[in-house]
């Protein structure tokens, strides 16, 4: 379902599967089992796909914040394990 956050030119692209668009959401998540309670990986969000990945997120009780991509900073932690 995830792709890598940005494209071969560095842009900031939506992580659905098959979408390019540009992303305006970070969400910020971790898996209990397998991250310490610090650790957030970053999916990123287009404006069409931020409900689905983050309805994904908070039925598995991963979500932990939504922001908007503008406050996103330092390297993204965008694999999907």
């Amino acid at each position: 379902m995830i792709l890598d956050a940005s494209d071969h030119k560095g842009r900031m692209a939506c992580s659905a599967k098959g979408c390019r668009a540009d992303a305006a959401y970070g969400l910020l998540w971790n898996n209990p089992k397998v991250h310490t309670p610090e650790r957030r990986k970053t999916w990123l969000a287009c404006e069409e796909h931020a409900a689905s990945l983050s309805d994904f997120l908070s039925i598995r009780g991963f979500l932990k914040d939504a922001v908007p991509v503008s406050e996103i900073t330092g390297d993204l932690d965008s694999s999907a394990s």
